[in-house]
């Protein structure tokens, strides 16, 4: 396995990120536990949740999960960089939804019971709170930080000028601020290459892209479909995206037959290959998924197949691959 650091923090973490949104609502309980036993058995140490996974609200089925796999000992929780996020509507009264500091209180330490542990390592706002004011999300997170309940701060949905917004008060206030931020990011939705990238790099913080394979349109979707599979993405968006792009999608499968590769580790090894990104998510619903997802790391590619794949999928803007404002204008 390889490791990096958590933007420009101190911590090692994984280049791939288990994800564990699938896990209550897709996979049982015993399979997810035998997944992040597999995890650790191939050295991924970033486990990334939240605390509404599950879908059921108020319950945290996911971190409950998770919490259950760690009390089981065996340097779990240790061998563990764990992320939670909070934000999402926990119950039907006010104060249990978005970021402000009686919510974040409380988040917290429900996340932390469920989750049978005694800290977070990476808390992530799972997106941003308009109404909350900065001053009062970063005096909550400092007393977490204070308490030793949160070690670092994260965000998750942000636009750039919302990353600098966040950091720049937490300068002032002499505080670490953000080191990493959850944005989709692949090969077919690019949009955060005009100013997120750009201000995650200023900034040091780590980029982790969610959704690498598009729902899985980038996984091999017409080749699945041939094999009688791919259900995933047979309805809905998927569907319309799918014969929206699928002369593009063809050709995609097509160039990563030509490299000998699945095209699932094509599109994840694309996103190892671009600045400023930390790690993919990888949301695996079983362990031959997981074991799978990490071909990914010993595809690497050349130049020639990297301006082919911008070819096919270019980045946003008249102006190609550059960042914003000459993405669009002068």
């Amino acid at each position: 396995m390889e490791y990096t650091q958590l933007g420009r923090s101190g911590l090692s973490v994984s280049r791939l990120v288990l994800g564990t949104m699938n896990f209550g609502p897709e996979t049982s309980e015993e399979d997810s536990h035998a997944i992040m036993d597999r995890a650790h058995e191939h050295g991924i140490n970033f486990f990334d949740t939240a605390n509404v996974y599950g879908w059921q609200k108020g319950e945290g089925i996911t971190e409950q999960i998770i919490g259950r796999w760690f009390a089981k000992g065996g340097g779990r929780r240790e061998k563990t960089v764990l992320a939670t996020k909070l934000y999402g509507s926990m119950g039907d009264w006010p104060n249990e939804t978005f970021l402000s500091a009686l919510n974040i209180r409380r988040a917290a330490d429900e996340s932390l019971r469920r989750l049978r542990t005694d800290h977070i390592d990476l808390y992530q706002m799972h997106h941003v709170d308009r109404n909350t004011p900065w001053d009062e999300i970063w005096e909550a997170f400092s007393v977490l930080r204070q308490q030793g309940k949160v070690l670092y701060f994260g965000s998750s949905n942000f636009a750039g000028w919302h990353l600098a917004q966040a950091q720049e008060a937490a300068r002032s206030r002499h505080f670490l601020g953000l080191v990493s931020e959850q944005s989709i990011y692949n090969l077919m939705t690019r949009w955060v290459e005009l100013e997120v990238l750009p201000a995650a790099r200023h900034y040091g913080i780590g980029v982790i892209p969610w959704s690498p394979l598009q729902g899985g349109l980038l996984g091999g979707v017409l080749r699945k479909q041939r094999e009688g599979g791919a259900s995933r993405s047979n309805s809905g968006r998927s569907a319309d995206s799918l014969e929206r792009y699928r002369d593009r999608i063809e050709a995609y499968e097509k160039c990563s037959a030509d490299l000998g590769a699945d095209p699932a580790d094509l599109g994840i090894a694309w996103l190892l290959h671009q600045e400023g990104v930390t790690a993919p998510i990888i949301g695996p619903r079983t362990r031959e998924q997981l074991d799978g997802s990490l071909r990914a790391l010993d595809l690497k590619l050349e130049q020639e197949t990297l301006d082919k794949l911008d070819e096919l999928f270019p980045a946003p803007g008249p102006n190609g691959s550059k960042p914003a404002p000459e993405a669009y204008a002068w």
